[in-house]
């Protein structure tokens, strides 16, 4: 049988990253000047900040004023930022299983790995700084056989592996968006991740009878 390594996005999947991030948009719009539209900024968080700044800072000054969010990143987000319910006791059913997990996030690295130090995320590997289909190279390179996300490119990332896509609501694609991207399935949040993998694992790839968890039409 194929080891298990299961993948898992860290922003709005592993962690609740609204609070930090909210506040470093504040911060830096202090400095800058700048009355960023911090609530919609937020709404569906997972691209790339260079992404989210469009429209808000000249094109040109993108890329310092990223460099700038990053510096102010640690002292204003890594506090305020829980995990959801449900992200230990996913990671430690992985390794109940013998498996290993991987967060594979859009994230600067090194303050992602400020995220996973700070909330004790048991984790065997951590790349950051890659995103959607790009996601791919990483978790094939890991083996990988799961990726947990909530984002459609999320998505995107773990079909372009050909890895399990399960999806989680607690980010900001509905359960619609999920599913026309192709995600094999969906659950509201971490907490039925564990009794999920459970069932995968056992080689019936359904679904715990008290989720809402679904399979995409047309997935194998």
């Amino acid at each position: 049988m194929q080891p298990l390594v299961v993948g898992f996005d860290l922003d709005m999947t592993l962690i609740d990253t609204v609070p930090g991030f909210s506040a470093t948009l504040v911060a830096l719009g202090d400095e800058l000047g700048v009355d960023f539209p911090v609530e919609q900024m937020t709404s569906k968080l997972g691209p790339p900040l260079a992404m989210m700044l469009e429209g808000h800072v000249p094109a040109e000054r993108i890329p310092a004023v990223g460099d700038r969010f990053r510096e102010l990143y640690p002292s204003t987000a890594i506090s305020p930022i829980p995990v959801f319910p449900g992200a230990h006791e996913s990671l430690a059913a992985v390794r109940r299983m013998g498996g290993r997990s991987i967060v594979v996030t859009g994230k600067f690295t090194p303050n992602a790995q400020l995220h996973v130090d700070h909330l004790g995320l048991q984790i065997d590997h951590l790349e950051g700084m890659v995103w959607g289909v790009g996601k791919a190279a990483i978790l094939r390179e890991t083996g990988a056989t799961i990726y947990v996300g909530d984002h459609v490119h999320d998505v995107e990332g773990a079909l372009a592996a050909g890895v399990t896509s399960v999806s989680v609501l607690t980010g900001g694609c509905g359960r619609d968006e999920l599913e026309a991207a192709g995600t094999h399935v969906v659950l509201d949040d971490l907490t039925q991740f564990p009794e999920w993998l459970e069932t995968h694992q056992s080689g019936h790839p359904g679904v715990p009878t008290n989720t809402r968890a679904c399979e995409a039409t047309g997935m194998a």
